[in-house]
């Protein structure tokens, strides 16, 4: 289920980070301000929500409350990598699941 999860946190924070910057030079041609981290989760937000609902429409999953956290979380973590970055939040989850097993 990990492994699922964060193949998923890879497509979407892929996405809304080349969304965000499309959206960005965009605004910046039309002369129109944006907050970028804003900008950023209304991106994941939408991005993370569309894989979700694609994942349960193409698997068949039935929507249970384990899947809408899921959900729930990817929209957190896929905002989170648009602004610090993919490689350092897989960094931070890898430390996590090995604290504590050297001990």
């Amino acid at each position: 289920m990990m492994e699922l999860f964060l193949l998923g946190l890879l497509v979407c924070s892929t996405i809304t980070g080349l969304l965000t910057e499309a959206v960005k030079r965009l605004c910046e041609e039309h002369g129109l301000n944006y907050y970028a981290n804003t900008l950023a989760g209304i991106d994941a937000t939408v991005v993370s929500i569309l894989v979700g609902v694609g994942y349960v429409l193409f698997t068949g999953s039935v929507v249970t409350a384990q899947v809408v956290i899921s959900i729930i979380a990817l929209i957190f973590m896929s905002w989170f990598c648009a602004m610090v970055g993919y490689d350092k939040v897989v960094q931070a989850i890898s430390q996590f699941k090995t604290y504590g097993k050297d001990e």
